[in-house]
């Protein structure tokens, strides 16, 4: 009887051996290719930034905000390699040169086409496993933004781009999404 093949395991050595210019991530030993964003997810990426940014900024805040490709390692094994398009990150101890060890303590996600499945349900659930304080997916085809309370473990709260997003983890933040422009 011949011998099964055994599916090979990648780990963060073949993402940096990645030709120039390719992105991927890193997830259970597979690596998942990523396509350039949209001028949309752009905008929505440039929008958020210089919120997130402004109010740190503005309020001499710790955190610090990173924009794919930007690495996060989530767990100490060499398994899982994420680039989130905004990272957050408020203990200093976890960045080093090559990026974030350990959770960010909020995490948002633009979904794109050929990113749907992973950010609402891969990702979501890596990131609740990680420890991410708060999750944001924000879906430019449905219009809404679904934040995600990881320190109260309830369900979604559901907002449109047209309302003001109250950020958990911060105490006088709101993202007002109707000054979000395309």
């Amino acid at each position: 009887m011949p011998a099964l093949a055994q599916e090979r395991l990648y780990t963060t050595e073949d993402i940096y051996a990645l030709p120039d210019g390719e992105r991927a991530e890193l997830i259970n030993g597979q690596i998942y290719m990523m396509a350039p964003p949209s001028r949309k997810h752009q905008d929505i990426l440039s929008f958020l930034h210089l919120a997130i940014g402004n109010h740190i900024a503005n309020n001499s805040g710790e955190c610090r905000v990173y924009l794919a490709p930007f690495a996060v390692f989530l767990f100490a094994d060499d398994s899982k390699y994420l680039e989130p398009d905004i990272s957050v990150i408020c203990d200093k101890s976890k960045l080093n040169d090559r990026g974030c060890n350990g959770a960010p303590d909020w995490i948002i996600e633009i979904v794109s086409p050929g990113s749907r499945a992973m950010d609402y349900y891969t990702k979501l659930s890596l990131y609740r496993e990680a420890g991410v304080r708060e999750y944001w997916i924000v879906d430019p085809v449905k219009q809404a933004i679904f934040v995600y309370d990881m320190e109260q473990a309830a369900a979604p709260v559901i907002y449109s781009f047209a309302d003001k997003i109250k950020v958990n983890i911060y105490e006088n933040l709101e993202i007002d999404f109707s000054r979000l422009q395309f």
